[in-house]
């Protein structure tokens, strides 16, 4: 209570309202599986399109596993796009890779201390060295993250400015030279300074350094060159009037299955020594802190702790025209002949496929967290699915087990997580025996089971040789699900939904063969003429009658979540009358609006919900035990799954 000690006049501060609760989202999906390149451990990744998925896990193009002759559907990405295509707005990602046989990262010359701990780990990265002799100048590039989306081509574009030697009027002193426009760490061209380098005929690369000159009593400009002489800039000690800074840019171009460039990304005004926080080391860092770099930094650069000049003058080696020529470049010059040379990263793999383990995940470290571990640390998941975790090379048992397997780690995520529900596929090829005697071995009320595969036009085959795929349908799905959240509710059942970007099904169902696999809670799709290609069922994967409506399910998860976040300020509060009637008076206005929006059955309040939390709900150990029961129930709205009309003949004379 607030203490009145001296006399006045207190104005505080007061509250007449019950607290609120606000409804949750519950279009918010959460992807698991292999990809062509990108992050895979850590904190999952939040896409918001498919363009951003592309950004961070590269393209739809397929994957090539190791120990398998044929390329494989990019199940992930294509799942991906089949979200947002049927109106999904955000998903997680978590990218799983197997590195397979792979014992060695990429090979190595630079000195091993300056590489990340965690080097011995990179299996499957591209690489490529730019060299040449001798081995201490050697420069590495290697891509940040495995998978053949690593092997996307790196260009290094110079540019030179104007001469930047100036004149300074010291005092007592009269007029010395000096530099504009530089920084420390810097690297200069000055022609005809000192003694020749080695691959020039006239001209050096210094690295510029500040420093307190105490024979001038100012700051100063000392330059070194790569064997470590240093030049004052003063007119005894610098003779030249042709000085250029040199910067870079790097271009990374990505690269689909065929060479072709899909994107390019651009980081300007580079420079070359380790220290400065512009350099090629320090932009594209091994180990940088922030996740958001980890992600949008697609290289890490290697210099074995050279200086400045060095790493400049391996790069510019490779360029066709010698350094002469850059005498009489400007700032605007950028003749890709002349001032860039490109480099391709190699070697880098896809592994293979991903088995079980993979999709489990670990967390054995809790910082690089990877599969369906990762995502535990996302809250705001309501729909998991794992698109082509039903796809496998061989189609036999063991394939079949590895699929229950992985349907059982979603399913058991879901149930772990409480407030999520797993979005199932069935297996390519499967005729109605094969689908029931699948989804006989599976039963939860966290989950939905849809059969057959979608057909789709391939965006990654050629325009000139274009084909159709069979897709998973959790991905076409869980946009569903998303899309009835957004323009209905989740308390309306996902079915009756058109099926986006759809050109068919796998297996053309009937109505005689529905009436066999609904029963069963096998959720088909199926194509109505002059209606288009549709979801033609909502069940759960239960045997419990009272949860076996997807829509129901669902509806109670969103209750529960939302009344759970809206109530965490009760902890701790007095466990008394006066709590009880502010918990009662919270939950009573959240569930009369739902009613009010006519997401629960009846007539009136009292028909739709009651909420109770009063002595009847708690006996006096549960109060002794700091435990507050509120017992809540509602009335949910179930689907018109049967719509029955029934007709008969009305005779004239009949009375009605």
């Amino acid at each position: 209570m607030p203490e009145y000690l001296a006399p006045g006049v207190y104005v505080e501060e007061t509250s007449f309202r019950a607290k609120t609760i606000e409804g949750v989202s519950t279009s918010t999906a959460g992807f698991v599986g292999p990809a062509r390149y990108g992050p895979t451990n850590g904190m999952p990744e939040l896409v918001t399109s498919f363009a951003g998925f592309e950004r961070v896990f590269g393209g739809a193009d397929p994957l090539e596993f190791e120990g398998e002759s044929d390329f494989a559907i990019n199940q992930l990405a294509l799942g991906v796009r089949a979200f947002f295509d049927n109106g999904g707005k955000r998903v997680y990602v978590s990218r799983i890779y197997d590195p397979g046989n792979r014992t060695t990262p990429p090979p190595v010359p630079s000195p091993p201390e300056v590489l990340p701990e965690d080097f011995g780990e990179m299996l499957g990265h591209a690489w490529r060295h730019i060299d040449p002799p001798p081995l201490s100048e050697t420069l590495l590039i290697v891509a940040r993250h495995p998978g053949a989306g690593g092997n996307f081509r790196v260009g290094f574009t110079f540019r030179v400015s104007e001469n930047i030697v100036a004149f300074d009027n010291v005092q007592d002193i009269g007029t010395v030279k000096t530099l504009k426009g530089v920084s420390t760490h810097d690297t200069i061209w000055v022609q005809d300074a000192g003694s020749p380098d080695a691959n020039t005929s006239n001209g050096v690369l210094y690295r510029v350094e500040r420093f307190f000159d105490d024979t001038f009593m100012r700051n100063n400009w000392r330059l070194t060159d790569a064997g470590g002489a240093q030049v004052v800039v003063t007119d005894a000690g610098f003779t030249s009037l042709q000085a250029r800074k040199l910067s870079v840019v790097v271009e990374v171009t990505f690269l689909d299955q065929f060479g072709a460039p899909t994107r390019r990304e651009l980081w300007e005004d580079a420079t070359f020594h380790p220290d400065s926080p512009r350099s090629l080391s320090q932009v594209f860092e091994p180990t940088p802190e922030a996740r958001g770099r980890q992600v949008s930094l697609p290289f890490m650069f290697f210099n074995g702790g050279i200086n400045g000049p060095l790493t400049a003058r391996v790069l510019l080696q490779q360029l066709e025209t010698a350094i002469p020529s850059l005498a009489g470049a400007t700032t605007q010059v950028r003749r890709a002949d002349q001032k860039t040379f490109e480099v391709t990263l190699e070697h880098g793999s896809d592994g293979e496929r991903p088995g079980p383990i993979g999709y489990q995940g670990s967390e054995a470290d809790p910082k690089r967290k990877t599969g369906l571990r990762a995502l535990r640390d996302i809250q705001d998941i309501s729909i998991l699915a794992a698109p082509g975790h039903t796809v496998w090379l061989d189609d036999d048992a063991a394939a079949q087990s590895k699929s229950l397997t992985i349907a059982g780690l979603l399913i058991q995520h879901c149930e772990d997580m409480r407030y999520c529900i797993a979005v199932l596929d069935c297996r390519e090829r499967m005729n109605l025996s094969d689908v029931r005697a699948y989804r006989a071995q599976l039963d939860t009320t966290r989950a939905a089971f849809y059969y057959p595969f979608v057909r789709i036009f391939d965006p990654t085959s050629p325009s000139d040789l274009p084909r159709e795929i069979n897709l998973p349908p959790s991905g076409f799905m869980s946009g569903i699900y998303a899309r009835n959240d957004i323009e209905h509710g989740v308390h309306k059942s996902p079915a009756n939904e058109v099926v986006r970007s759809a050109l068919g099904f796998e297996v053309m169902i009937d109505k005689g063969q529905q009436d066999i696999l609904n029963p069963e809670a096998i959720n088909c799709l199926r194509y109505f003429e002059g209606r288009g290609y549709r979801v033609w069922g909502a069940r759960t994967l239960t045997s419990d009658p009272e949860w076996k409506y997807v829509n129901v399910r669902r509806y109670f998860l969103y209750l529960e979540r939302s009344i759970d976040k809206g109530t965490q300020w009760v902890v701790f509060e007095n466990n008394g009358d006066t709590l009880w009637a502010n918990v009662r008076r919270t939950i009573e206005d959240f569930l009369f609006n739902e009613w009010k929006s006519g997401h629960l059955f009846g007539t009136k309040p009292e028909e739709a919900y009651f909420v109770r939390c009063d002595r009847t709900t708690m006996t006096q150990n549960d109060l002794d035990n700091g435990r507050l029961i509120c017992l809540v129930g509602v009335s949910p709205l179930r689907p018109a799954e049967f719509v029955i009309f029934r007709i008969g003949q009305k005779t004239a004379d009949a009375r009605s």
